[in-house]
């Protein structure tokens, strides 16, 4: 008796799974929304790993207006971010871990000369996450430090 019920019980959990909105692309399942403080949704992709958090921008020829780069780290530190192959320009934003902006470097020019030549920028207090836009974002949408950014 317990046989059919489980069965039942397995399709079910099998149909209600396929259901709901998928990504579009693979590049989709690592995206989160992230609200600044104007209301702007960006659509973000998250770096998690360790090999996503030192790959960041690099080698990527643009960045969509609406799109951006959520780091997250495991722990609060300090975080400096560097353009090293980087190509386009990008405004850094680091929060702490209520997501509060602690931080702000815009239009970062990229750095595609040799690695030792690149400079470092921001990480100068503890943060727990940054948010890389398209060099502009930032002061297009009023962000500034204090204000905190929903994700």
């Amino acid at each position: 008796m317990k046989y059919p019920l489980l069965c039942c019980a397995a399709a079910c959990a099998c149909i209600l799974g396929a259901c709901g909105a998928k990504p579009a692309t693979y590049a989709d399942v690592n995206l989160r929304d992230v609200t600044l403080p104007g209301g702007q949704i960006i659509r973000a992709e998250t770096m998690l790993t360790q090999q996503q958090l030192m790959r960041g921008m690099m080698f990527r020829d643009s960045l969509a207006p609406d799109h951006g780069m959520l780091f997250i780290y495991q722990n609060s530190g300090l975080y400096p971010s560097w353009t090293y192959q980087v190509k386009i320009p990008l405004d850094i934003v680091w929060m702490d871990a209520s997501h509060r902006v602690v931080e702000m470097v815009d239009n970062v020019p990229p750095c595609t000369t040799d690695a030792l030549q690149c400079p470092h920028y921001g990480g100068t207090k503890p943060a727990r996450y940054v948010l890389e836009l398209a060099g502009g974002t930032a002061r297009k949408y009023g962000v500034q430090p204090g204000e905190r950014i929903e994700f």
